[in-house]
C-alpha cells in the first residue's frame, strides 16, 4: 500500500529507459549501497510490488480496486516470509479477475 499511496515518489522502467522491455510495468530501483537502505520501506516496497502479478499491478491507479485485489491473493496464498512471496511463480489460473 505505501507503493501505491506514495506513486509520485516511484519511477517505472519506461519512464527512466527508452526501451520496450518485459519488465517496462515495474518500478525503477534506485542505486542503494547500503543495507540499511535496501531494508527501508520504499526499496523493499519496490521490490514487493514488482513482484506481484501483472492484474494486481494493473489497477495500482484506484487504491480501493488495489486493495480488494491485494487481499484476494493474500488470502489465497499464505506467506510466512517475504522469501515465499518472492519464490512465488504468478500463472494464469492463480490470479482472477479484480
Amino acid at each position: 500500500m505505501f507503493v501505491v499511496q506514495n506513486n509520485t515518489l516511484f519511477l517505472t522502467n519506461t519512464e527512466n529507459y527508452n526501451l520496450d522491455t518485459r519488465q517496462r510495468n515495474n518500478l525503477h530501483f534506485p542505486q542503494a549501497n547500503l543495507t540499511i537502505y535496501q531494508k527501508g520501506a520504499c526499496y523493499s516496497g519496490i521490490k514487493i510490488f514488482n513482484n506481484l502479478p501483472l492484474e494486481i499491478k494493473n489497477v495500482a491507479g484506484n487504491k480501493k480496486k488495489f486493495k480488494i485485489a491485494l487481499k484476494k491473493i493474500l488470502y489465497s496464498y499464505s506467506f510466512y516470509t517475504l522469501e515465499e512471496h518472492f519464490s512465488q511463480l504468478w500463472i494464469k489460473d492463480c490470479t482472477a479477475k479484480f
